[in-house]
């Protein structure tokens, strides 16, 4: 039997997947994901944020693999969005940028996500909403040590 905050925490998981998935659907028709499933604005957040980075260390900083980051790399290059270019530090290990276009996707998608943001926001309290954002940060650094 789980105790009272284990069951708490197991009802806010079932919550936070179900919301991850509908979130997903809309983000698949907002263009913050790819035709192949593939998270392309987080990708372009990455490196908008962190700038030029190796396939690798993308896929370390998330945690997926090292295959899923290229396989995405792969398709955001083929719609231009992102470029592979020499590593200074690495000959072999590319570097992976955002282009022009890309940037400008990056931006056009991230204000379409924070209209959505700003909709489902109405009508809640935006302190229970800190609240709860932290409580789902301080399970993923649990996670994370796990």
């Amino acid at each position: 039997m789980p105790t009272a905050e284990g069951a708490a925490v197991f009802r806010l998981m079932l919550e936070v997947l179900q919301t991850f998935h509908r979130l997903r659907a809309v983000g698949a028709e907002e263009g913050a994901v790819t035709a192949g499933g593939g998270g392309s604005w987080g990708l372009m957040r990455s490196l908008a944020e962190g700038g030029p980075q190796t396939v690798p260390a993308l896929a370390r900083s998330r945690p997926v693999s090292r295959q899923h980051i290229q396989k995405l790399a792969d398709e955001l290059t083929a719609e231009g969005l992102v470029r592979f270019v020499d590593n200074p530090a690495h000959k072999r290990s590319k570097l992976v940028e955002l282009t022009p276009a890309g940037r400008a996707r990056y931006k056009a998608v991230t204000a379409r996500i924070g209209e959505l943001a700003d909709a489902l926001g109405e009508g809640l309290d935006a302190k229970e909403l800190a609240a709860a954002a932290d409580t789902v940060a301080r399970l993923r650094a649990k996670l994370s040590k796990a």
